[in-house]
């Protein structure tokens, strides 16, 4: 599959540019910059220039893609320009290019962003406005919402479900990167929206064990 992923410089992104090449698929790696492009290019992905505040960069970066995968963020520094309107902005541009496949890096607390920290609560305003657009927006879409990122060693195994940031709970960034790129070859996955934290499951056998009980988890039909 021929995947764009958009953030791909941020620590999941490059983390999940090695696990699609891994899986054998043709990775374009958007960043900001072109100083950006060389991480990028030795990870065996191909740069493309995506700066989620110019609207112009979108069609040449989604170009020959079959799937988008969003993990980008703005740190806190530009929530409304990044996280939430650059986030739309590219939904909108990927359905005008006809790419049905989207797979939205979100956060716990999003479906609820004023129950969440105070101190997050513009990203988590942000992510739940990105993720409701994602929701309405017709496509075959995914949303995952991790709890709190560590840079753990990876444990391959997860917990899946809703409101899991109830009882706290961590996940390595390396764990979500696995999780996204697993998601993408998970077909039931359409139209789910679910958070993720360590857990007893191996990621593979979570989503499988999820998506035969879709009950489980929250769905929102296609608009």
């Amino acid at each position: 599959m021929r995947i764009l992923v958009a953030g791909a410089n941020g620590a999941i992104g490059q983390l999940l540019l090695d696990r699609l090449v891994l899986n054998g698929h043709d990775v374009a790696g958007g960043v900001r910059t072109p100083e950006q492009f060389s991480a990028v290019n030795a990870r065996n992905a191909k740069a493309v220039k995506l700066d989620l505040t110019c609207p112009e960069d979108f069609a040449p970066a989604l170009e020959g893609r079959d799937a988008v995968i969003f993990v980008a963020g703005s740190g806190g520094k530009a929530v409304e320009d990044v996280d939430r309107d650059g986030a739309i902005r590219l939904i909108d541009a990927t359905k005008a290019a006809g790419i049905p496949r989207v797979i939205l890096l979100s956060s716990v607390y999003a479906d609820r962003p004023e129950e969440g920290p105070e101190k997050i609560r513009p990203y988590l305003r942000a992510k739940h406005a990105a993720d409701l657009h994602m929701q309405d927006s017709g496509l075959d879409f995914t949303i995952v919402r991790p709890g709190t990122l560590t840079n753990e060693q990876p444990q391959d195994h997860i917990e899946l479900g809703t409101h899991l940031a109830d009882d706290g709970g961590s996940i390595p960034r390396a764990d979500v990167a696995s999780t996204l790129a697993c998601v993408l070859e998970t077909p039931g996955s359409v139209g789910a929206t679910f958070e993720i934290i360590s857990g007893p499951k191996l990621v593979s056998d979570a989503l499988a064990d999820a998506f035969e009980d879709p009950a489980k988890l929250g769905r929102t039909s296609k608009g």
